[in-house]
C-alpha cells in the first residue's frame, strides 16, 4: 500500500478508534481526544500538501455480491482540490472543537454544567463526527459518500440531543427526521444511477438520458437542501442550537451542513453539464433561502439562533456559486468552494465567542447582554473579527470568496448576473448593519450582568487561532480553488 493511501486510511481510522477509546476512558478522555484530533489534523495537512496539483485516487475494497456487475473495487480514497478544501475545514476545526470542549464541557459552565461522567459519550460522538466528515470528503463515488453521509446524520442527532432534556431531544429528532428526507432522495438518486449505468461514480450521472438526468439531479438537490438547511428544510438548524455550543460551531462551520453543499459541488464538478433549468432552480432557491434567512435576523433574541440563520444564508451563497458554475461561470464555482473554507473559520469564531459568553454569564439572550467588552476583551475582539470576516469586509476571509462569486455572476450572459450582484450586495449591507448593531449592543456600553471570571485558556487560545484563520483561510484556499476546473 502506497504511503499516501496508508496516511489517508490512517486519517480515517484514527478518530474512529479514538472514539471507541473515549468510551473506555470515560472521565479521563479529554487529553486522548485532543491528541487524536491533532494527529488527524496533521495527516490532513500532509495529504493536502503532498497531493497538491496532482489528484490521487486509489480504490481498495470491492463488494463480492456485485461481481459480474461491478468487478472493480467500490470503496477507496480520492484526494483532489475539492477534497482538500473539505479536509482543511472539517479536521482542523474538529481539533479546535475538541480543544475548546475540554474547558467548555465542565461543571464550571454557568449556562449548562456538565459532569465528567458524560465525557465518554460526548467525545465518542464528536470524534465519530470528525471521522464521518473525513469519509465524506475523500469518498470517490456516491455509494461510499452515502455511508459517511448517514454517519454525519447519526452523529449530529446524538450530539444535538446530548443534554437529553425535552428541548434537546425534540431538536435532535427534528434534525434526524428532516435530514433523513434528504437521505431518502439521495438513496433514490443512487439507485437510479446504478440501475441505468452499473456504476456508482459521480460522473455516471452524465450517462443518463437528458430527461432522467434532470430528475436525478433534482433528487440530489433535494438531498442537499435538507442537509444544508435550505428552504423549505431550514427550520431544523436553528432548533439544533440546543446542542452544546462547541457542537453548534462544528455543525455550522465544518460538518453536516457543509456535507450538503459538498454533495452538489462534487456532483457538478464531475465532468458533465447540468441541465440549465436545474441550475436556474438551484440559483433561485439559493436566493430565496438567503432572503428568508435574512428576514429572521431581526426577531432573534438568542445569539446562537441568529448565527444559525446567518449560516443558512451563507450556505445559500455556496449553492448560488455552484449553480452559476453550472451555468458556465467557473469563477463563481471557485468562489463558492473558497467560501466553504472562509465561512468555516469565520463562523466558528462567532460561535465559540457565543459559547464563551454563555460560559461566564449563563445566558445567550441578546437582550440580557450589554457592555461585555470591558470584562471580556479577547471575546469582544474575536467577535468583531469574525463579524467583519463573515460579512465580507476586506481583507478578511469572506471578502475574497464573495468577490469571486459576484465577479463570476457578472460573467453570465443576460440580465441574471447583474440582478444577482444587486441582490447579494443589498443582503450584505443589511446583514453587516444588523450584525454590527448586535455586536455593539453586546460588547459596548455599561455591563448589565457581572462577569465573575475569564474563560479558561483553551477557550481563549481557540479564539486566537480562529482569528488568525479569518485572515489566513483565503490564502490557504485560493491555490486549491484555482486548480478546480482545470
Amino acid at each position: 500500500m502506497e504511503l499516501i493511501t496508508s496516511i489517508a486510511v490512517l486519517m480515517l481510522i484514527l478518530p474512529a478508534a479514538g472514539a471507541l477509546l473515549c468510551v473506555l476512558l470515560k472521565g479521563r478522555t479529554r487529553p486522548a481526544a485532543v491528541a487524536i484530533a491533532a494527529i488527524a489534523t496533521s495527516l490532513a495537512v500532509w495529504l493536502t500538501l503532498t497531493t497538491f496539483g496532482t489528484p490521487y485516487t486509489r480504490m481498495l475494497v470491492s463488494l463480492p455480491w456485485l461481481h459480474g456487475v461491478i468487478d472493480a473495487p467500490v470503496f477507496g480514497i480520492l484526494i483532489d482540490p475539492l477534497a482538500s478544501i473539505m479536509l482543511l475545514v472539517a479536521v482542523p476545526i474538529g481539533l479546535l472543537t475538541v480543544l475548546y470542549s475540554t474547558s467548555y464541557l465542565t461543571d464550571k459552565n454557568a449556562e449548562h454544567p456538565v459532569g465528567s461522567e458524560h465525557y465518554g459519550r460526548y467525545y465518542f460522538w464528536l470524534l465519530l463526527f470528525i471521522t464521518s466528515m473525513i469519509g465524506v470528503a475523500i469518498s470517490p463515488n456516491f455509494l461510499q459518500f452515502l455511508v459517511f453521509w448517514e454517519m454525519t446524520t447519526l452523529c449530529s442527532w446524538a450530539l444535538i440531543s446530548f443534554r437529553q432534556n425535552e428541548a434537546s431531544l425534540r431538536a435532535g429528532f427534528k434534525a434526524l427526521l428532516m435530514t433523513h428526507v434528504g437521505s431518502a432522495f439521495l438513496l433514490l438518486a443512487i439507485l437510479i444511477i446504478f440501475a441505468k449505468t452499473n456504476s456508482f461514480e459521480f460522473s455516471a450521472l452524465g450517462q443518463l438520458p437528458h430527461g432522467l438526468k434532470s430528475w436525478v439531479f433534482l433528487f440530489l438537490l433535494i438531498a442537499a437542501w435538507a442537509k444544508a438547511a435550505q428552504v423549505p428544510f431550514q427550520t431544523w438548524l436553528p432548533d439544533a442550537m440546543e446542542a452544546p455550543t462547541p457542537i453548534s460551531a462544528y455543525l455550522h462551520a465544518a460538518a453536516m451542513v457543509k456535507a450538503g453543499v459538498y454533495l452538489m459541488a462534487r456532483t457538478v464538478s464531475s465532468g458533465w453539464d447540468i441541465p440549465p433549468k436545474m441550475a436556474l432552480l438551484m440559483a433561485g432557491m439559493a436566493l430565496i433561502t438567503i432572503l428568508v434567512a435574512l428576514s429572521f435576523y431581526f426577531v432573534q433574541d438568542d445569539l446562537k439562533r441568529l448565527l444559525a440563520y446567518s449560516t443558512i444564508a451563507h450556505l445559500g451563497y455556496v449553492l448560488l456559486g455552484i449553480a452559476m458554475g453550472g451555468l458556465g461561470s467557473t469563477l463563481a464555482f471557485r468562489g463558492a468552494m473558497l467560501h466553504i473554507i472562509c465561512h468555516g473559520y469565520s463562523k466558528a469564531t462567532l460561535f465559540f465567542c457565543a459559547g464563551a459568553i454563555a460560559y461566564v454569564t449563563g445566558t445567550r439572550k441578546i437582550s440580557a447582554l450589554h457592555g461585555l467588552g470591558k470584562t471580556l476583551p479577547l471575546q469582544a475582539t474575536a467577535f468583531f473579527v469574525g463579524l467583519l470576516a463573515v460579512t465580507g469586509v476586506p481583507p478578511l476571509a469572506c471578502f475574497w470568496s464573495k468577490f469571486m462569486i459576484l465577479s463570476g455572476a457578472m460573467r453570465l450572459s443576460g440580465p441574471i448576473g447583474p440582478l444577482i450582484v444587486i441582490f447579494i450586495l443589498v443582503e450584505t449591507l443589511v446583514s453587516f448593519g444588523w450584525m454590527l448593531y448586535i455586536a455593539q449592543k453586546i460588547f459596548l456600553g455599561a455591563p448589565l450582568v457581572a462577569v465573575p471570571a475569564d474563560p479558561p485558556w483553551p477557550m481563549d487560545s481557540t479564539l486566537i487561532i480562529l482569528m488568525i484563520g479569518c485572515v489566513v483561510a483565503p490564502l490557504v484556499g485560493m491555490p486549491l480553488v484555482q486548480l478546480i476546473g482545470k
